[in-house]
């Protein structure tokens, strides 16, 4: 009896504000889902599609029939889920082939973008915003 041989599944995460999003890239045929839902479904917006999938557009790489990215996205706002998304997908893109790593890189996808809320300060209503002040 033959033994099945297991298919390799490439795992690695990607971060953005508050949304972490674990991506998996598997051999298949194309399908990208996030949280168990296709793309378009999770993304209607295509503006976030369009962020969200940046890393196979720049690098020109074709998934169809090639390979399928399942997607696990926690946290956060749909603008962060996107970008994290994006990340996850470029980092993946890397593992798969080293020679991306340069035009991923030059085009700033593998870089994490540390920009997150600021804390809210005791004494005033947001991070900055102060209550109005009154002379009298």
């Amino acid at each position: 009896m033959k033994e099945k041989k297991a298919l390799p599944v490439l795992q690695v995460t990607g971060r953005r504000k508050e949304a972490v999003a674990r991506v998996r890239i598997r051999p298949g045929e194309g399908r990208i889902i996030v949280n168990r839902k296709p793309l378009e479904e999770y993304f209607p917006s295509a503006s976030h599609r369009y962020h969200a999938l940046g890393a196979l557009r720049v690098a020109d790489f074709d998934i169809k029939g090639r390979y399928d990215i399942d997607a696990t996205i926690d946290g956060g706002g749909i603008s962060g889920q996107a970008g994290a998304l994006r990340l996850g997908v470029a980092r993946a893109l890397v593992e798969l082939d080293p020679d991306l790593k340069s035009v991923l890189k030059h085009e700033k996808l593998l870089t994490r973008d540390a920009r997150v809320k600021e804390s809210k300060k005791y004494g005033l209503k947001k991070a900055r915003k102060a209550p109005q002040y009154s002379k009298r």
